[in-house]
C-alpha cells in the first residue's frame, strides 16, 4: 500500500488478465473509492470501512467492470463515474457521466478527469496529485493497444503525447494491468524504457506501434 499525506492507495491484481483495481482512501475524511471494479468485492472488503463514495471506470471494456454490479449491491449508495460514451454499458441509476475534462471531489481529494480516447472511445485517466491512474491508455513500458472495435491510433497518439506526456516527469503511473516489470513507474522512467513513448511525431508513433504488434510474443 502506498500513501501520501492526504490519501492511501491499496492495489490488488487478478481479474481476467492481471488487471489492477485500486482502493483510494482520503486520510482526512475516511471517504473511499474504487478505480475499476475488475476484482471481486471481497478483495477489498476487509479494508472498506463505511461503504464506497465512488467507483471510477477508466473505460468500459468488460474486464475492467466485471464486478461492478457486485460492488453496487454491497454499496448501493455508491456513485459511478464514467465517460458518457460508455452510458449504454454502465446503466446504474447513480452514475455521473463526464463529458470531457473535469474535477471530481471526494472527501478532501480532487480527482482530475482527463479524457484519453484511443485504446477505447470512453477511456479516461484520473490524476490525483502526482499520481495518474491510466487504465489501458498507458502501461509500464508501453501504451495501450488499438486492436478492438472503437480503437483509434491517432486518438491514442494525441491522448498520450498531448495529455499524458506533458505532465510533470515525476508523475507516478498506476496502470490497469500488470504488464510491465514493475507495477508502477514515473513518467520520466517510462519514457526511457519504452520506444512507443519516444516517437518524433504521429507517423513515427504509428510505425512504432506496427513494429510492436508484429513482434510481440505474449498476450500483454
Amino acid at each position: 500500500m502506498n500513501s501520501t499525506k492526504d490519501f492511501s492507495i491499496r492495489s490488488a491484481k487478478g481479474g481476467y488478465d492481471d488487471n489492477f483495481s485500486y482502493l483510494i482512501t482520503c486520510l482526512q475524511t475516511g471517504f473511499q473509492c474504487i478505480i475499476d471494479p475488475a476484482l471481486p468485492y471481497d478483495t477489498f472488503k476487509p479494508f472498506i470501512r463505511n461503504g464506497l463514495s465512488a467507483i471510477f471506470i477508466t473505460h468500459t471494456h468488460g474486464d475492467h467492470i466485471s464486478f461492478l454490479n457486485e460492488y453496487l449491491q454491497m454499496c448501493p449508495k455508491t456513485i459511478v463515474i464514467a465517460h458518457h460514451l460508455g452510458q449504454q454499458i454502465v446503466t446504474s441509476n447513480q452514475t455521473h457521466f463526464v463529458h470531457g475534462n473535469e474535477n471530481i471531489k471526494m472527501g478532501q481529494l480532487t480527482f482530475k478527469i482527463i479524457f484519453t480516447p484511443g485504446h477505447y472511445p470512453d477511456s479516461i485517466c484520473l490524476q490525483l496529485e502526482n499520481v495518474l491512474f491510466t487504465g489501458d491508455t498507458l502501461f509500464v513500458g508501453r501504451t495501450g493497444r488499438v486492436i478492438s472495435a472503437g480503437s483509434n491510433i491517432q486518438d491514442l497518439f494525441q491522448s498520450v503525447y498531448q495529455h499524458i506526456l506533458t505532465l510533470p516527469p515525476d508523475t507516478l503511473i498506476y496502470p490497469g494491468h500488470d504488464y510491465g516489470n514493475q507495477p508502477t513507474i514515473t513518467l520520466e522512467e517510462n519514457i526511457l524504457i519504452s520506444p512507443l513513448l519516444q516517437a518524433d511525431n504521429e507517423t513515427d508513433f504509428i510505425n512504432r506501434m506496427n513494429h510492436y504488434e508484429k513482434n510481440r510474443i505474449s498476450k500483454s
